[in-house]
């Protein structure tokens, strides 16, 4: 077959079959994509939550010589592309063949992504353990209050958002009502109102744990605080290592990804949002038996 029949080949195979394409733009994609039923699953999921400093444990973890990442960090199958066949979702990984290369010397191969607003989804829990229910799930979780107001200011800083903090957490009730509720009648809807403008309830960390921890033994987690992996990532990160089972490894440097620039909220705002987060971080911390001190 010469190079232009190829091409029209794979060109009516996409057209016919969209739902194969990753990056219509890169021919390395049409391969992954031809190929996505030779490629594996991942081991490890870091599922949340979102401004909790995902980016910068996926950038660690990757450079671990056992560890080999998908194309992106953060794919969004189980939310927002959950309607595209499960071949799409198995070409942004590695392949079976590339695996078992690399466990014929005798090394050990893992791979996984990182989609933080996979944890604040009520129908992923289900969509991941029917797909890959041996997956390992680490979760961020930083207070509340610091994540809701970076979250506001990366939505500011998208063009997202033209309402000032106070205003636009006053009016989340009314712009995520019935959200939900789409959702779960209809499991084509992705809401990105619910995405974008959860600034609160993304933050209200024990309802999404207890659906996650009703479906996945708790075992499958590894629940890191945002402070604490700020504050000595290096001790976090050998944490991380012996939950995935490989050996320990030291990074050369512990840079920050994704490191927002911005003035702080004011303190009446903080206190009330103390308030409002006090009875649902004693939630948390019952249900998981573990104090995170954000109370002050």
């Amino acid at each position: 077959m010469t190079y232009g029949k190829f091409g029209k080949f794979v060109g009516s195979l996409l057209k016919e079959h969209p739902k194969l394409w990753v990056n219509p733009m890169s021919v390395h994609s049409i391969f992954r994509a031809l190929t996505g039923s030779l490629r594996v699953l991942p081991n490890f999921i870091i599922i949340g939550a979102a401004k909790c400093g995902t980016t910068s444990l996926f950038n660690y973890m990757t450079q671990h010589p056992n560890i080999y990442p998908a194309l992106w960090k953060e794919i969004y199958f189980f939310d927002r592309y959950f309607t595209r066949e499960s071949q799409w979702y198995r070409a942004n990984f590695p392949t079976k063949f590339y695996k078992s290369l690399i466990n014929f010397k005798n090394k050990k191969f893992i791979t996984g992504e990182a989609t933080p607003t996979y944890i604040h989804h009520p129908l992923v829990p289900q969509r991941i353990f029917e797909t890959i229910p041996a997956v390992k799930l680490i979760i961020l979780l930083r207070n509340p209050i610091d994540r809701a107001y970076s979250h506001h200011q990366m939505e500011v800083s998208l063009g997202f958002e033209d309402l000032p903090f106070e205003e636009a957490i006053k009016r989340e009730p009314e712009r995520l009502e019935g959200e939900k509720e789409k959702m779960l009648e209809d499991h084509n809807y992705f809401s990105y109102k619910r995405q974008m403008y959860s600034y609160l309830s993304s933050g209200i960390y024990v309802e999404q744990l207890r659906l996650w921890m009703k479906i996945f033994s708790k075992d499958k987690f590894l629940i890191i605080k945002t402070e604490d992996f700020s504050e000595k990532p290096k001790e976090i990160l050998k944490q991380v290592f012996t939950f995935l089972d490989i050996q320990q490894y030291e990074l050369p440097t512990y840079e920050k990804f994704n490191l927002g620039k911005y003035s702080g909220m004011t303190e009446q705002i903080k206190k009330r949002l103390i308030n409002y987060y006090k009875p649902h971080n004693a939630e948390l911390y019952k249900f998981l038996g573990r104090n995170f001190n954000w109370d002050c």
